[in-house]
């Protein structure tokens, strides 16, 4: 259950007076108001809110979205998930032009982005999560670029399942970790002979080079945090000529050479990916539930820092 602090503002997206769909800092926060909407739909359920009583409705109705359908659990039926479609065809608003989905989804099973991008089409879906519900969303965009459907993606503190060297003050130690790191790995692929006895990850990585998700970070949450020197690390060993190097250790993790040298099959490393928006937030966060709370993103006019990220 959410705090009453974690909820943020029940009234909705009032930090917002005229939604601009091509301002990409407008996108982030209308993906994040659409998560904070399934969050509050799930308190609305607990509650017994409903009709004029919800407070869930106008994370959504403020953006003229519809709620198509709600994603529940079979087990407990709590809501954790939600589609959303606009109230206005395309044409109204000249969708083609300002990049508004036809059709939103959240922390959602890969079935149902399947069913959906197969009946509204790839370029008319948005996929968004927070947290756990980022790295579902992160699983069901690359299913889907592997089959050729490059989705809109917004992944809000996705977590990076590594030790969080990202949280280390001194950036000299925290180079030599990583550098340690990337040399340790190349060698364990060319000690196992991975790439000979078991399919290349890095096949499928290259796969996914042209897919470029939105990832939003916040430095001071250590479950995302390391998305940050994930792709610093990358630029700086191509800048000092250890590219080869990185190429063989980004693509791999220690879990899967691990199993590769123990004879067993391979499991692709989820929060590995080869390209990336990322977008990190500025400033200090007062405590861990700030830092990875999904409030932080609602507000279009942030200080944030973006950065591009291409696998080559």
């Amino acid at each position: 259950m959410l705090a009453k602090e974690d909820i943020f503002n029940l009234s909705g997206p009032t930090h917002f007076q005229v939604v601009d769909w091509k301002n990409k800092d407008h996108r982030r926060s209308i993906a994040a108001s659409l998560v904070q909407g399934v969050y509050i739909l799930e308190q609305d359920r607990q509650q017994n809110r409903q009709g004029p009583q919800a407070f869930a409705p106008v994370w959504w109705d403020f953006f003229d979205f519809l709620l198509s359908d709600v994603l529940v659990d079979n087990v407990d039926n709590s809501v954790f998930g939600a589609i959303f479609e606009p109230k206005f065809p395309a044409s109204y608003c000249d969708g083609s032009k300002t990049k508004t989905p036809k059709y939103t989804r959240f922390e959602i099973a890969m079935k149902y982005v399947k069913e959906m991008v197969d009946f509204a089409g790839a370029e008319n879906i948005w996929l968004a999560g927070h947290s756990l519900g980022s790295a579902m969303a992160l699983l069901a965009g690359k299913n889907m670029i592997k089959v050729g459907y490059n989705l809109e993606t917004y992944l809000f503190n996705p977590p990076f399942l590594s030790i969080p060297i990202e949280r280390i003050k001194d950036q000299k130690v925290k180079d030599t970790l990583r550098i340690a790191n990337s040399i340790v790995k190349a060698g364990l692929v060319a000690a196992t002979k991975a790439y000979n006895s078991k399919p290349r990850e890095d096949d499928s990585f290259a796969m996914l080079s042209a897919w470029f998700p939105n990832l939003f970070v916040n430095p001071n949450d250590p479950i995302c945090a390391e998305y940050i020197g994930y792709f610093e690390h990358r630029k700086k060993m191509q800048e000092i000529g250890a590219e080869n190097v990185e190429m063989i250790a980004t693509t791999n993790s220690f879990r899967n050479l691990f199993k590769n040298a123990l004879g067993m099959d391979l499991e692709e490393a989820l929060h590995l990916i080869p390209s990336s928006h990322l977008t990190t937030i500025q400033g200090q966060s007062p405590n861990f539930r700030r830092a990875h709370g999904i409030q932080q993103w609602l507000n279009p006019d942030i200080q944030c820092q973006h950065k591009s990220y291409q696998f080559k």
